[in-house]
């Protein structure tokens, strides 16, 4: 299936990002500790996180990241492109539990003849509280 594009004419301020959810599983974690080369033992060791006052390991701030930078691409399409991302840890994921992605455009504006967008990002745990906040600016191609 072919990816939409999203044009800068498209989006408005205060517009919501369709929202992404991701339920991670215990191998996903071990499989991103071994992408990221991140062997701390609180996202795979779950007796060790239980030590460290965790109810089960948890989901790896950076791969919360990227998952909201999944979000953004998907809904920029193929000719968007994610310049700056910066995101906050506040509240932890659980494995095997639904993590949801979300995101609202702020600003618009134009800079030496390209199109950018800033969006608040974020996600949130089963119960809607938000577990990670961030921003990104994201340029996307024009009609015109």
């Amino acid at each position: 299936m072919a990816a939409t594009q999203l044009y800068y004419e498209d989006v408005e301020v205060g517009m919501a990002l369709p929202e992404l959810v991701k339920t991670p599983s215990t191998v996903d974690l071990v499989r991103y500790c071994a992408a990221s080369n991140d062997f701390s033992r609180i996202h795979f060791d779950e007796p060790y996180a239980r030590v460290r006052g965790q109810k089960a390991v948890i989901v790896q701030g950076l791969f919360k990241a990227a998952c909201l930078g999944q979000l953004l691409t998907d809904w920029a399409g193929p000719k968007g492109w994610v310049r700056k991302i910066g995101t906050k840890y506040q509240r932890v994921n659980l494995p095997w539990v639904a993590m949801t992605c979300r995101g609202t455009v702020t600003k618009k504006f134009v800079d030496n003849d390209s199109q950018f967008v800033d969006v608040k990002i974020w996600t949130e745990n089963d119960k809607g509280e938000v577990t990670s906040t961030g921003e990104a600016t994201v340029q996307l191609p024009s009609r015109s």
